[in-house]
């Protein structure tokens, strides 16, 4: 069978030709009774060995999609693209959606260790320095599918991008701020996206988590994580308060964590609704500031928050992405005498648009009221 791009068998965008789901593949299936054209990504097919011999599949793609051995050879045969499973690793490479906490957690009861984010991370650190060719392209393929995924989570959105430390504890008025800071930008409507890790990150997923409950939820939920500060010296307690949290108050609201297992000693926290979890950071941080479309906020930090200051100001100095997106720095006295990156960011903006973009402020209340009201 012969297609070209004016096929009407063929989806009509790209995002239209992915499959991600056994529920997707079967809607496709029983619509068109064609593959042709779309990539199915990491979907169990093992049940599903008859309606593969009955679907035309020349030129589709399978990614990572486990089936029977005979049905993998007869779509091969019948002119599809398969690239099997592999393996033994502890993560999927070709997955086609973020990751959840409770998928990055599970097994968490029996120790973190057991974790399938603690076992991508041992992963990693035992292949990234044998240089291994196979093992850095799975890595790269995984955070492409990662990226993918993340882009089609965030079609429409309007992105606010909060950064800081990840030494921020619980039980502290800044952490407690970071997450006022946090539901006030998802009850006007903004998603907010973190690096996905510890400190000012969870704080900022959390007050997003509790958007939709009452403003007593968040008071006791910042006293219950009080009881494990950090997530050293016990990951398994860290984590657990903060699943014990959501247990208490489900159905919380939805925001982004953009996490990295390059940073190990760093976990995921568990309030961020989706999260993309990436072996590379410096895709990462740079994808985490490019989605930021309404604006990113920065709380105190040390080296790392002032790397993604000047990284989100590059963009917007040359306007590489079309017009500025507003940069709000929170701490006067931090960003002006600890850690003085204000004054160096105000040079560079001076006679350009990128200007009346960039906001200094006292109070995580102010960085609020600007990206609210922008």
């Amino acid at each position: 069978m012969s297609t070209s791009p004016s096929d009407p068998a063929l989806p009509s965008t790209t995002s239209d030709r992915e499959i991600e789901t056994l529920e997707e593949f079967d809607e496709v299936v029983a619509a068109r009774r064609s593959l042709t054209g779309y990539r199915v990504q990491a979907v169990d097919l093992t049940a599903r060995t008859e309606v593969l011999r009955e679907t035309v599949v020349e030129g589709s793609v399978f990614l990572g999609c486990p089936m029977e051995q005979h049905a993998a050879e007869h779509v091969r045969a019948a002119g599809a693209l398969v690239f099997p499973p592999v393996p033994g690793l502890p993560f999927d490479p070709y997955r086609g959606l973020l990751y959840t906490p409770d998928e990055l957690f599970e097994g968490l009861s029996t120790g973190y260790e057991a974790t399938p984010d603690a076992r991508a991370y041992d992963w990693f650190q035992r292949t990234k320095a044998d240089g291994d060719v196979f093992a850095s392209m799975l890595r790269a393929v995984h955070d492409d599918s990662v990226s993918d995924a993340l882009d089609e989570l965030l079609v429409g959105a309007r992105v606010v991008g909060v950064m800081g430390g990840h030494a921020m504890a619980r039980g502290t008025d800044a952490y407690a701020g970071a997450a006022r800071l946090g539901r006030t930008l998802a009850r006007a409507g903004l998603t907010v996206a973190t690096g996905g890790g510890p400190g000012a990150m969870e704080a900022a997923n959390l007050g997003a988590y509790a958007a939709p409950h009452d403003d007593a939820m968040l008071d006791e939920a910042l006293q219950l994580l009080a009881k494990a500060p950090s997530f050293t010296p016990s990951v398994t307690d860290w984590a657990g308060a903060a699943f014990e949290v959501r247990g208490r108050w489900p159905d919380g609201g939805a925001s982004v964590g953009i996490p990295t297992w390059f940073y190990g000693h760093e976990p995921p926290n568990a309030f961020a609704s989706h999260l993309a979890k990436y072996f590379a950071n410096a895709t990462r941080e740079d994808g985490l500031l490019a989605r930021s479309n309404a604006g990113v906020v920065f709380l105190p930090g040390a080296a790392g928050t002032v790397q993604e200051i000047f990284d989100n100001a590059t963009p917007n100095y040359y306007e590489s992405r079309g017009e500025p997106t507003p940069m709000v720095l929170v701490d006067r006295t931090h960003w002006t005498e600890r850690l003085p990156a204000w004054p160096l960011l105000q040079s560079l903006a001076r006679g350009r648009s990128m200007e009346s973009r960039i906001t200094l402020v006292d109070t995580v209340e102010e960085a609020g009221e600007v990206l609210t009201h922008n």
